[in-house]
């Protein structure tokens, strides 16, 4: 039972609509016609660390609703780490064990590697490659938890991910390892993939394409499933200009079809516009920070010292014949010669570097992102107050150059900075920094010496004016802000702008940038090497915590008299993300787009290490997103 493509041989083929009688195919219920209970997982993964997506929490409330409105009993998730998606997969499982119609449908970041597929959580981390092997969710073991409870009961299977491998072959060229296949235990199953096997799934700000051209065919009462299914792959070959291809593995003995349980209610149809389609081919793999070899080189740097046979395993899985192949298969006969016992994967220990799973429950869809461990309030650490520099370094000289101004007592200090040009990205490091180019900042401008803190923000909460975020107002009001959303910033700004009478806003990205150089054209500001002290992130020295960022202040500052612009938090700055600096505005104003839906952040966060510590390194995220790292400082124009 191999995949095949959801249209047939013929990729040009146009998608049948023959209507069909509606059947329930291997429930034990045709013949009587009592209609079977049905029960659906939908799962909405996003808010990934190295790399969040712009909608599957969209997909999974979309394609609930319409399950509910065909008569499912739907079990909804979003944004579920390793451990989350292993408890919620047991507990849908438990509920099929009363038989019935079992469908399971997944949005998110996916891979192939080899023969399998897995779907990836949230808390998956790009710098531990072998974690997106070891803590993925493997296709297998979705069909075996609806298979077990139920056996020759129909099973339906949507990913809405892409298949591409990220250890091994470029974005978007076909891979070379066989397609992944239905266990023999998989009886009366079809999986629909979004894509063909070794290829991206595409999505825009608001549904993956695969997923919209499935709640346009769900709306058609008539079809069967596999005719459901080729007409979906026939819209998104369509739009997608034939990039992305759906396939498609069953095997079904008969048809089946969710006429009969609507309910009277409506299914959601959904129409792309042209410009929608054109703009939707954003892919949804997992994109390395690095190229390919070194990649590999990240992956091994990761598990070097591991004391774990499956971190090996899982090596030589996404590189058979890497350079590190022999080595590894030594070292996993070593660690079975000493530990004769197999080990559990769940059950290994996490790397000093990562901090454990949270095992709080999901959380609900208005609070998306993952918040931080709590911090003890005893041992609370004592550090100056965000107007005094740190007591570790004094800036380095800057008269004439720049001043600090405060326009309220509430408002955050500021630094004013002069106009001037400078080199702006890399050449030598991530492809979205490149290429390097000459901005000139053209009007002096104002940015906040220390990035807003707790304390800052309870002013703004207290007042009315900006949301109360459970879990950082409590904290201790010198530290960053953080989980905060872009969104939630703005309303920062609007209520700082009544308070103050200036227009306060986010600095732009080449703002960001030039005031985080402090004048300097190096790899950091300090100089061209890392150096211990200079930045709060988990290899940069300390003082450092893994539950959470620094007090505000405890590091030296840059040149401009700026504290905490590496490390701490990542800071949102006003510009739509864009993947690279082709085409970027040299005058430093913000690079915007109509519709914009994912911004930029800068900086790197506590959590990173010193690879994300470079002055040019930049990342992105859903502009409605709260993330337990993200936070955040202001600006304003100079007049």
């Amino acid at each position: 039972m191999p995949l095949v493509p959801a249209l047939g041989l013929d990729a040009n083929a146009q998608p049948d609509r023959v209507p069909v009688e509606p059947v329930a195919s291997g429930t034990g219920h045709a013949e009587t016609g009592i209609e079977p209970r049905r029960v659906a997982l939908v799962i909405g993964n996003e808010d990934y660390r190295d790399d969040p997506l712009a909608s599957p929490v969209n997909d999974a409330r979309a394609i609930s609703a319409a399950l509910e409105s065909r008569g499912f009993e739907v079990m909804r998730q979003e944004n579920l780490d390793a451990q989350g998606m292993q408890t919620t997969l047991r507990e849908f499982s438990r509920r099929l064990d009363a038989g019935g119609i079992g469908l399971f449908y997944f949005a998110g970041h996916g891979l192939q590697v080899r023969d399998r597929t897995l779907l990836v959580p949230v808390d998956a981390d790009e710098r531990f490659p072998a974690r997106l092997l070891t803590h993925g969710m493997d296709l297998h073991a979705i069909l075996e938890a609806m298979s077990r409870p139920r056996p020759d009961k129909l099973n339906i299977v949507i990913l809405d991910a892409c298949l591409d491998n990220p250890f091994g072959n470029p974005f978007g060229t076909p891979s070379a390892t066989p397609a992944a296949s239905l266990p023999e235990t998989a009886q009366q199953t079809i999986v629909a993939y979004a894509t063909r096997p070794g290829a991206p799934a595409a999505e825009d700000a608001r549904h993956g394409l695969y997923t919209a051209a499935l709640l346009q065919a769900i709306a058609d009462p008539d079809l069967d499933i596999e005719a459901m299914l080729h007409l979906a792959a026939g819209t998104v070959l369509q739009r997608s200009k034939q990039r992305q291809l759906p396939w498609m593995a069953s095997s079904l003995s008969s048809r089946f079809a969710f006429t009969g349980a609507a309910q009277g209610k409506q299914v959601q149809t959904l129409a792309l516009t042209g410009q929608e389609a054109a703009s939707a081919l954003r892919s949804r793999g997992v994109i390395p920070k690095d190229s390919a070899e070194q990649y590999e080189l990240t992956f091994w740097d990761s598990i070097k010292d591991s004391t774990h046979a499956s971190d090996y395993e899982a090596y030589l899985q996404a590189y058979p014949n890497g350079r590190f192949a022999a080595l590894a298969k030594a070292r996993i006969a070593r660690l079975r010669a000493a530990a004769p016992k197999a080990e559990t994967p769940q059950e290994e220990a996490q790397p000093a570097t990562k901090a454990a799973p949270p095992t709080q429950p999901a959380p609900k869809p208005a609070e998306r992102a993952r918040s931080a461990p709590a911090r003890k309030a005893a041992p609370e650490r004592a550090s100056p107050a965000p107007a005094a520099p740190s007591q570790a370094e004094a800036p380095p000289s800057t008269a004439g150059r720049v001043s600090e101004l405060k326009d309220c007592p509430e408002c955050p200090a500021l630094i004013g900075l002069p106009h001037g040009t400078f080199t702006m990205g890399s050449n030598a490091s991530d492809p979205s920094e490149k290429p390097a180019h000459q901005v000139t900042i053209r009007t002096p401008f104002a940015i906040g010496k220390y990035e807003v803190t707790v304390a800052q923000w309870n002013a703004c909460a207290d007042a009315g004016g900006c949301p109360k975020i459970a879990g950082d107002t409590s904290q201790g009001a010198n530290m960053p802000m953080r989980n905060v959303s872009w969104d939630d910033t703005q309303q920062y700004m609007k209520w700082l702008g009544k308070v103050s009478g200036k227009p306060y806003r986010l600095p732009t990205e080449a703002e960001w940038e030039f005031a985080a150089r402090g004048g300097t054209s190096t790899r950091y500001w300090w100089g061209e090497q890392m150096s211990k002290g200079k930045a709060n992130c988990k290899e940069c020295g300390g003082p450092w915590h893994p539950e959470g960022p620094e007090n505000v202040g405890s590091f030296a500052p840059n040149p401009y008299g700026l504290y905490d612009m590496n490390g701490s938090v990542w800071e949102w700055v006003s510009d739509c993300w864009h993947n690279s600096f082709k085409g970027a505005p040299g005058d430093g104003r913000a690079w915007n787009d109509p519709n914009c839906r994912v911004r930029v952040i800068r900086g790197g966060s506590w959590r990173e290490g010193a690879s994300y510590m470079p002055v040019t390194t930049r990342f992105k995220y859903d502009a409605s997103v709260r993330q337990a790292q993200n936070g955040f400082r202001v600006a304003r124009d100079l007049k």
